[in-house]
């Protein structure tokens, strides 16, 4: 009667034991990788368009070197270094958004391994209560306890309370060792993404030197045909029927787009396309053209005081009706608002919206810059109403006179 007391105590101690480690187990926090915003395969595909712009670069670089210096093609010429140096905006996004990742990355790791951490930490801590449950209990030995079984049946039992606590211990040992891999794999991982990030910070810098030096270049080029009016003769007329023919094209575009709807526009309620100037360097209408470049008859108003990173904003909701590049306009887009009324912003370094697009009034439509031809950064913008050109300075109040 004695023994089989003692019998029920053991086993009513191992089942405690047992559930004590079980919830232990259980009261720890359950380390799983949170949902990432960012994953190494989002910066894998930057890379790889990164790659691609690298390739297109050095093919419009190969385009270059095979011009000549005649007169003639200073236009194709002007033409591929504005594509080249939109290409380099391009390279200057990417290795933007491929640190803001690495950023956003690093943050995560560290948090993933300060949580891996403290869960080694409580896995130890179970471990070692673990140790002293065993020495408070008299440092009972698994041998020890088999041996003292009084039947075979017993022993059966004693064996089955057994293996349960050693897996148990094992699986306590086996997490600890998970995590301290997982640890040094997330050590590694961090020291990586840092050194990567710290080298795609170096690659901002260059590329941000390398597209300041095309830019350069461009505007050098512009005003090497603006001293040399004489030997660009040709060159000038060209660009000044150019941007006729385009003005022409843009009126006439919105006269049949009105013609074919029975909605009848309303003219005004324009915004600034600009936040950050409201200076004009040259008016609508009859002008001297800025170097003898385009043409003396102004469908527009130029907003100086922007740079290459400036935000260009629709006018007015409407319709995109074009978005491409031309000799004259550089990069430019036009908005259709029906009856005739259009916008026009000229000379962007890039262009965010594309032809079908509906846009609303505000919304970013490119970035300013000096495409097509132009001696410096700015915007041209031009409305028409009816199908004819208009002085914007009619509705952009409060500007101050530049020219």
């Amino acid at each position: 009667m004695q023994t089989l007391q003692k019998s029920k105590t053991f086993k009513h101690f191992l089942r405690m034991a047992l559930s004590l480690i079980c919830l232990f187990t259980l009261l720890l926090p359950n380390f799983e990788p949170t949902a990432k915003a960012i994953s190494q395969s989002d910066i894998d595909a930057l890379q790889a368009d990164a790659n691609k712009l690298a390739a297109k670069k050095k093919g419009l670089q190969s385009k270059l070197s095979a011009l000549s210096d005649d007169k003639s093609k200073v236009l194709d010429k002007k033409e591929l270094l504005d594509e080249q140096i939109s290409v380099l905006s391009d390279q200057v996004s990417n290795v933007e958004d491929q640190i803001a990742d690495f950023d956003h990355l690093i943050s995560q790791t560290q948090t993933q391994l300060d949580e891996a951490k403290e869960k080694e930490k409580l896995q130890y801590q179970l471990f070692c209560k673990r140790v002293r449950a065993m020495e408070e209990c008299g440092t009972i030995s698994y041998w020890s306890v088999l041996f003292k079984a009084n039947s075979f049946t017993d022993l059966l039992s004693r064996l089955d309370f057994v293996n349960e606590i050693m897996e148990s211990d094992q699986r306590v040992i086996d997490d600890l060792k998970k995590l301290q891999d997982e640890i040094s794999a997330k050590q590694n991982d961090l020291k990586d993404q840092k050194a990567e990030s710290e080298s795609a910070k170096a690659d901002l810098v260059a590329k941000k030197s390398e597209l300041d030096t095309q830019r350069k270049t461009t505007v050098s080029l512009m005003k090497q045909i603006e001293e040399n009016e004489a030997d660009y003769k040709s060159t000038l007329s060209e660009i000044a029927r150019e941007e006729d023919a385009t003005n022409d094209k843009i009126a006439q575009m919105a006269k049949e787009l009105a013609k074919q709807s029975s909605a009848k526009g309303t003219y005004g309620g324009y915004i600034w396309p600009v936040t950050v100037s409201k200076r004009i360097s040259s008016p609508f209408g009859r002008r001297t053209s800025p170097g003898g470049i385009g043409s003396t008859n102004h469908k527009g108003v130029d907003i100086c005081g922007v740079g290459y990173t400036t935000q260009v904003l629709a006018a007015k909701a409407g319709t995109v009706i074009i978005s491409q590049y031309s000799s004259s306009y550089g990069n430019y887009v036009v908005i259709n608002h029906g009856g005739g009324n259009a916008t026009l912003y000229a000379h962007l370094s890039s262009r965010k919206v594309s032809v079908g697009d509906t846009v609303t009034q505000g919304q970013v439509i490119g970035i300013t810059g000096c495409t097509g031809h132009s001696t410096g950064p700015h915007l041209h913008f031009g409305i028409t109403e009816d199908g004819e050109w208009v002085d914007p300075l009619k509705y952009l109040s409060d500007y101050t006179k530049a020219w």
